[in-house]
């Protein structure tokens, strides 16, 4: 059984939070949709969704951008899934192609988000299975696990170290990462759309929430 923990899912207009509600309370949490960032105080846990491009996605988050930064360093859990995930590291390819120049991630996780190369297809998109490459509460018991995803950029963080499971396509890419003091973290990979082993991940992320 898993513990409880009262978790902010934030809404800035790009997460598909319906979805994620529901895998988070199938998970044991009581979740409070959110677009107001002095809720994240009160909460166990912060997570932060995502679809869509990195610019988009930065300037929606703007408004949240000092609360899940100080939320961050405070050493409470954020949890970003997909481009939520990408926001977590510094910037983005994506932009650049684009023509939008940089653009600022919340730099919580450093290194940038690259474009699949030397693939026949991108999107990346489908059922992948996770080779589990450290140790971290959230992936407690999934290597080997199958994940589904959907996307076209990658994360490549400045630390090896911060890649915590990691998955083939065209060469290896992380999917999932977190930052040096475990508290910050994030999936490539919808675990909310990932069956057994997503569901295994969002419970491991609640109790993680709970046992602080």
């Amino acid at each position: 059984m898993s513990s409880r923990a009262d978790i902010v899912l934030v809404d800035y207009g790009l997460g598909n939070l319906r979805s994620a509600t529901r895998g988070l309370e199938r998970a044991g949490a009581d979740v409070t949709v959110s677009d107001d960032p002095t809720t994240f105080a009160a909460a166990d846990g912060v997570v932060l969704p995502g679809v869509g491009a990195f610019r988009e996605g930065m300037e929606n988050a703007g408004p949240y951008r000092d609360a899940l930064v100080e939320h961050a360093e405070a050493g409470r859990p954020l949890f970003g899934i997909c481009l939520g995930m990408q926001m977590l590291l510094t910037t983005s390819e994506e932009a650049e192609r684009a023509g939008q120049g940089d653009v600022e991630g919340l730099d919580l996780i450093p290194g940038t988000n690259v474009r699949f190369r030397d693939v026949e297809t991108v999107p990346h998109m489908g059922w992948n299975d996770l080779t589990v490459e450290r140790d971290h509460p959230v992936v407690d018991g999934v290597d080997g696990g199958y994940a589904y995803f959907v996307h076209s950029y990658y994360a490549e963080p400045e630390d090896p170290e911060a890649v915590v499971a990691s998955c083939e396509y065209g060469g290896r890419f992380p999917a999932v990462v977190a930052n040096e003091a475990g508290n910050v973290f994030g999936t490539q990979f919808h675990p909310e759309k990932s069956g057994e082993t997503g569901l295994r991940i969002l419970r491991n992320f609640v109790d993680y929430c709970a046992d602080r």
